[in-house]
């Protein structure tokens, strides 16, 4: 049983209810586990459909258990067969709006294997099919998958919960001259032949599982670091991202040796819906990070910092969100500093202050928790501002309050003692109550570690973070508000960081004269940096400065990073460009991945 907490008068209540189980899956991971899954799909762009065959290795947790239960989402099941090619019986239950559909299987003894007979759906929501013209060389098609949280089940059939790691081997079968590659061993040199193996023979929660095929070419930054992309966008991300084997140095020098052999990246097409996502060994990157000047590179060093905290210690449930984000939103912050400058990393935690600042002011209080209860909802839901940037000032926190060089000795062996396992929220504070509060007692209570974790909103003491670099930008906007002319000069120097930080501390309120101002001497609205073109959009969206419309269209019809779209979208609705909005979407919807776009049509759609 898990505690919550609220407050009674002042003081801090602890209530009950049960943490243990994943509300997001329909698998009984703690009666029959999957240890390992071999899979062999055919990649069908015609038809846009995986053809596959999914054999699961069991583990009874309970000896007398005789159904598996997986999860599931548009499948179509042909064939249920044990290891000796047995006919099993099955049965798909009714679709849930969230977890799809159970696939129950019926054990007529204790069988080792179960393979299951499958092909995906064209409207998957963990897949996405690009034509020729929406990539980059505009002569070959491509497919990527994006998995987190619960979309793995949307093209294997399995037991889709971070509870449950699994190992795996694949081979897989795309048109000959197009290359696959997935979140395992690659090889950047394995001929187009058509047929490509892979295998991850370590454990991983199948969020991780992730699968891409296109015209991809291999560039290589380090022994052990490199890039998959489009030919045509190849060498500007190498360059781009050349600074990654140092940052695994610095990584490995606070958290311990990299487990996992490889740190290669692909770069995917502008529908991939997030910034990156931490596929062992081939972590997914939005191109969107590709600004010429490195000013938005921390999202690799986030990704590599999940290497450590996610990938090696992981979330048990989409509740424990927090455990995974926070920690390697903290991570990240070391990498940038250690990397690029004590300055760069002030700046990035003051604008991370700066995002959860909105959420503090519109999410209800009970969801200003470092625990994301949405277990009766919807997982996608756990992606907020507490559980990055809220879990990410706790840890900041922790270290100043035990000294950098305590702190690190914690976070070491806290990676090392739970590497290679899913833990709760509770699982940490109880690791917590052993070590952090016995050995520094003196410096943080265990009432104060539970308000941080349990409590709502911040703590009452909470300092927000400061950078002496933003007086320049306090000082400029300060004489532009009270009438003076703009100098240019004064702006020199200036990194992405300080005009987000501009853009993002306007009043709410501005006239067309001073939209107008800012936008001739600035050029806002036609910036290629993805970053402060959707600050500056959505500053000028609220104020109703139409001649940014047409940019905004263009960005929109662009972009599918989920990051800049939903805002965005969200602006020009409470603005009432309706008729503008619905315009956009409808011309816009068909690039993006579909797991956004699900959660756009609710939000969008009538």
């Amino acid at each position: 049983m898990a505690p919550a907490l609220h407050h009674k008068k002042g003081i801090l209540v602890v209530t009950q209810w049960d943490n243990q189980q994943d509300h997001h899956s329909f698998a009984n991971v703690d009666a029959l586990r999957v240890t390992h899954l071999s899979l062999a799909l055919e990649v069908d762009f015609a038809a846009q459909q995986l053809i596959g065959c999914a054999r699961l290795n069991l583990d009874y947790r309970e000896q007398d258990c005789r159904v598996l239960y997986l999860d599931t989402r548009e499948l179509t099941i042909t064939s249920v067969q044990d290891e000796a090619g047995n006919a099993l019986v099955y049965q798909l239950d009714e679709q849930d709006v969230v977890r799809g559909q159970r696939l129950a299987i019926e054990l007529s003894s204790p069988s080792k294997q179960v393979t299951v007979q499958y092909h995906t759906s064209p409207s998957a929501q963990g897949l996405q099919w690009l034509s020729p013209e929406q990539t980059s060389g505009k002569q070959l098609p491509f497919l990527f998958s994006q998995s987190q949280p619960i979309n793995a089940r949307s093209w294997i059939p399995l037991q889709d919960s971070p509870k449950a790691r699994i190992t795996f081997d694949a081979k897989i079968t795309v048109p000959p001259g197009m290359r696959a590659v997935m979140s395992a061993m690659n090889h950047g040199d394995a001929p187009l032949t058509g047929e490509f193996s892979f295998e991850m023979e370590k454990p991983i929660p199948t969020h991780l599982l992730a699968i891409a095929v296109g015209d991809l070419h291999f560039g290589a930054i380090g022994s052990r670091t490199g890039v998959y992309a489009e030919p045509e966008v190849l060498s500007a991300a190498v360059k781009e991202f050349e600074d990654t084997e140092k940052m695994v140095e610095i990584a490995e020098s606070l958290l311990g040796p990299y487990a996992w052999d490889r740190y290669d990246m692909l770069i995917l097409p502008p529908s991939f819906p997030f910034g990156g996502m931490e596929n062992p060994r081939l972590a997914f990157m939005t191109p969107t990070l590709i600004a010429g000047d490195k000013s938005l590179v921390s999202t690799v060093a986030h990704e590599l910092a999940h290497s450590w905290t996610g990938n090696l210690v992981s979330n048990a449930t989409w509740r424990d969100l927090w455990l995974n984000e926070g920690f390697t939103t903290y991570f990240t912050n070391r990498i940038v500093e250690a990397v690029y400058g004590k300055e760069l990393a002030e700046l990035e935690v003051v604008l991370e202050y700066g995002r959860l600042k909105e959420e503090l002011v519109s999410m209800p209080l009970e969801a200003q928790t470092l625990p994301a209860n949405v277990q009766a909802g919807d997982p996608n839901d756990a992606f907020n501002r507490f559980t990055y940037d809220k879990a990410s000032m706790f840890v900041h926190e922790l270290e100043h309050r035990l000294g950098r060089e305590a702190f690190d000795r914690f976070l070491f062996e806290y990676v090392n003692h739970f590497a290679f396992e899913a833990i709760t929220t509770e699982t940490f504070v109880d690791y917590a109550r052993q070590t952090l509060l016995i050995q520094h007692g003196d410096k943080i209570t265990e009432a104060e570690l539970l308000e941080w974790v349990y409590g709502e909103g911040m703590p009452a003491w909470f300092v927000p973070p400061s950078s002496d670099s933003l007086e320049k930008v306090d000082a400029l906007r300060a004489a532009w508000l009270a009438g003076e002319p703009i100098n240019k000069a004064n702006t020199a120097g200036w990194r992405v960081h300080h005009w987000q930080y501009f853009l993002n501390s306007l009043p709410e309120v501005l006239e067309q004269e001073a939209l107008i101002d800012l936008d001739t001497s600035f050029d806002f609205s036609r910036s290629t940096n993805a970053e402060i073109a959707c600050d500056w959009y959505r500053v000028a969206i609220r104020n109703h400065y139409d001649p940014v419309l047409p940019f905004v269209e263009t960005y929109l019809m662009k972009i599918g990073r989920g990051k800049f779209v939903r805002p965005l979208y969200n602006e020009l609705l409470l603005a009432g460009y309706g008729e503008e909005l619905r315009r956009i979407y409808q011309k816009a919807r068909a690039g993006y991945h579909p797991s956004l776009s699900v959660q756009l049509d609710k939000q969008l759609l009538p």
